[in-house]
């Protein structure tokens, strides 16, 4: 039916969100037909095990194959049943990510670059892209804050738990004394969106167009191609300078300004349902701390899920990271099963 319908002429924004709606769809109907299949297999060996005409070997062998479709039955039934949850509307979505430097002053800043290279890897496994929109350089090193899109299949779904404060418990290179320092930044991913998800009034826009400034290569301060966009009703803010080009610059900077209203008006939505939804997952509020590293000990603790890795190296090159986001995946299905189930 959906198939059918995207056949049909269709506005731009219906044919979007039936594309979206039939590539969801896709996986579903593999699974059951897969189902049925295995299903029907199963029908044909209890008939096999229960007619007397044929012979005990035969029966036999029918018997000792069913523990495995019993088992391929029962693993597509919960994938199906998984697929069939509702959906977070946005998890086949890019992602918008902010990183900025917490308490610990220079040590936070450099904490937040460690922790935005950890993400960069981790994309760039995924077969991810990551694009920098803008940075605040640390006075040492790192980031004081840093935004940078990422596109690819299932960025948001893969990174939406990252949302919350990180702590990094470490003795700063800096420290001569060589005592451990406990420092913070927070992390923010926010769904990437487009027009068919949030519509912007230009009248309720102020666009200012300055020069760059600090990192962004040779063409800084040299052209007035950055650009702050005001959001006059909600008074957000955005800035972009990577791009040389002003007109690509303000492109970035609209997308942005509509992911930004759209995640406030996610925020209210959440914070109404806000008890339904603390779980061992967290709320994913910037404000909630939700993981730790520590160097000295060489170990990764997820506080939601009390999960503690042992490989923290790993973890900060991005190739240990998706045990930490399988995990709360995990658990967060299981909520939503469960919750299924209750209702």
């Amino acid at each position: 039916m959906v198939e059918g319908e995207l056949q049909t002429s269709l506005s731009p924004d219906a044919y979007v969100k039936l594309s979206r709606e039939f590539s969801e769809l896709g996986p579903v109907i593999e699974a059951i037909k897969a189902y049925r299949a295995v299903t029907s297999e199963l029908a044909d060996l209890d008939a096999m095990m229960n007619d007397p005409a044929n012979d005990a070997e035969m029966r036999k062998m029918a018997d000792a194959e069913k523990p495995a479709l019993q088992a391929r039955a029962e693993k597509l039934e919960h994938q199906i049943r998984l697929a069939l949850i509702p959906k977070d509307a946005m998890d086949d979505h890019d992602a918008i990510l902010e990183i900025r430097a917490g308490t610990g002053g220079d040590e936070a800043a450099l904490f937040a670059g460690d922790l935005f290279r950890m993400y960069e890897r981790y994309a760039a496994k995924q077969g991810w892209k990551t694009e920098i929109i803008s940075i605040s350089e640390g006075a040492k090193g790192g980031y004081k804050e840093i935004v940078a899109e990422v596109h690819g299949r299932g960025v948001f779904a893969k990174l939406k738990f990252e949302s919350g404060v990180h702590r990094v418990q470490r003795v700063p290179d800096t420290e001569a004394q060589g005592r451990i320092h406990t420092s913070a930044a927070t992390v923010a991913v926010l769904p990437e969106v487009e027009d068919v998800d949030i519509h912007i009034d230009e009248k309720d826009l102020k666009i200012d167009t300055m020069r760059a400034q600090g990192a962004g290569g040779q063409h800084v301060n040299k052209t007035e191609s950055a650009i702050r966009i005001t959001h006059i009703p909600t008074g957000i803010i955005v800035f972009v300078q990577e791009e040389r080009s002003q007109h690509k610059n303000k492109a970035k900077a609209l997308g942005y300004l509509r992911t930004k209203l759209y995640d406030q008006q996610r925020g209210k939505l959440d914070a109404e349902r806000a008890a339904e939804r603390k779980g061992q997952i967290g709320s994913g509020d910037r404000s909630e701390r939700i993981r730790t590293y520590n160097f000295p000990q060489g170990r990764v603790t997820d506080h939601r899920i009390n999960l503690t890795l042992y490989k923290l190296d790993a973890v900060m090159e991005g190739e240990a990271l998706d045990e930490l986001i399988d995990a709360l995946v995990t658990e967060h299905q299981a909520e939503l099963l469960a919750a299924e189930n209750a209702a």
